[in-house]
């Protein structure tokens, strides 16, 4: 990391007054969930680099979670939203939290709705974005710059129109990939056909692509070969070191906590930790007085039955879903956090959450530029997803550690790259050089 002092305001050109930044991002507090995280913080922190966001999301709808208490942390920043939102459910006052759906049913949904929308279902909230984009740009004339974020793809269509009706230059910023997308569906040639032709024209016209790994980048620069390596921008996800501070750790030193904090996405599944955790207790059974396992956040009921099949519930704690800095207290409190990826394009938010932690990660795991980070991390125990004997040996050798109070710390400077505020800062400056 370059040696910058990120507290400082000054770190970019201070000749110029502060700029305004207009951000489109569908998924915003009070949504929760990981998703919401990375514009969360960016919005946070710009200010201090000499940019003004201000906010387009969307109003009243239905979600997995809310989070009110994320609102707090931006201040007096200026969000609108649009009033109504296809998602809505009528007649309702307030935001409405719905069943996080059984694996089975994330994929039965995604296929429908991605064989109806391109190139997403949030399609039929951009005509309400676009106006009342219109409406903000006319009332803060003074905007520089308008910065999209998707998932929602959505998102890049409403800045592209906006950009072209008012001549404001545009940036996009993925979470995920788009056509190369290994959860999209493409039910037909035209499908995917249409896809690509969309993508390739927000590159065009976009003045520059964030992506959050290298992995990213070269997919879209091998698909769209028109894109120079100059006008993609790496920025990886992150974890702001506020979260973590003045947090009361309530921790038990006779317990080997093992953490999981955040979702199962319908590739992604417990099954083989759990089996992996049953093999290790068979094999110690007086370690199973000696070991929680902590799921923070929302659960499938298919998962809490598979938990009860192999009778490990007495060792399970299931927390459901909690407000942000109160799941920043759970896994504070852990010995252990694990994750489990399927794949080696996915970059979860909140694996980088958990190397702000500094606590040894279990992750499994397929190669990737994720499992390239974690042996960069230096306190990682590393398996492939589905190999319940190497995860089972895996457990052992952390129970063994933990035993002898030697569990891994670290690499500290390593750590400090992800920081919220040093992402920004990268932000802000290839913002202002725009």
């Amino acid at each position: 990391m370059p040696e910058i002092d990120i507290n400082k305001k000054d770190n970019i050109n201070k000749k110029h007054n502060i700029s305004k930044v207009l951000v489109i991002a569908y998924y915003f507090p009070p949504m929760g969930l990981s998703g919401v995280q990375r514009t969360l913080k960016f919005v946070k922190y710009l200010p201090e680099y000499n940019w003004q966001p201000i906010v387009l999301t969307t109003g009243i709808t239905k979600y997995y979670a809310f989070d009110d208490t994320l609102l707090d942390e931006l201040g007096e920043t200026i969000i609108y939203r649009t009033e109504k939102d296809p998602f809505n459910i009528r007649n309702k006052k307030n935001n409405t939290t719905i069943n996080f759906p059984s694996p089975l049913k994330q994929k039965i949904r995604r296929l429908l709705l991605q064989s109806i929308f391109i190139p997403d279902s949030r399609k039929r909230w951009k005509k309400y974005a676009v106006a009342l984009g219109e409406t903000i740009i006319e009332e803060h004339p003074d905007i520089k710059l308008i910065y999209a974020t998707g998932p929602p793809f959505t998102d890049f269509l409403i800045a592209n129109e906006l950009s072209e009706k008012y001549n404001i230059p545009f940036v996009i910023d993925y979470r995920d990939l788009w056509a190369d997308n290994s959860q999209y569906f493409f039910p037909t040639p035209f499908h995917k056909r249409k896809h690509i032709s969309l993508e390739a024209n927000i590159h065009t016209n976009a003045s520059k692509s964030f992506v959050i790994t290298r992995q990213m980048k070269e997919k879209i620069i091998s698909r769209y070969r028109f894109i120079r390596h100059q006008d993609i921008c790496i920025i990886p996800h992150g974890f702001d070191k506020a979260d973590f501070n003045h947090i009361d750790i309530q921790h038990n030193p006779n317990k080997l906590v093992i953490a999981h904090s955040g979702i199962f996405p319908d590739d992604r599944t417990p099954k083989y930790f759990l089996k992996a955790i049953l093999k290790f207790l068979n094999a110690n059974p007086n370690a199973k007085n000696k070991i929680e396992l902590r799921f923070i956040g929302l659960l499938q009921m298919k998962y809490i039955n598979l938990i009860k099949k192999y009778n490990l519930d007495k060792i399970v704690n299931i927390t459901g879903y909690l407000p942000h800095l109160e799941a920043v207290k759970q896994i504070m409190s852990a010995d252990i956090l694990w994750l489990m990826l399927n794949n080696n394009i996915e970059t979860p938010g909140k694996f980088f959450e958990y190397i702000g932690t500094k606590k040894p990660i279990l992750i499994m795991l397929p190669d990737s530029a994720i499992k390239q980070i974690a042996e960069e991390y230096k306190a990682s125990f590393i398996t492939p997803p589905k190999d319940i004997n190497k995860i089972a040996v895996k457990i052992e050798e952390i129970y063994s550690l933990w035993k002898q109070n030697k569990l891994p710390a670290p690499d500290d400077d390593f750590v400090k790259q992800f920081d919220r505020k040093y992402l920004t800062f990268m932000l802000a400056k290839e913002m202002a050089s725009l």
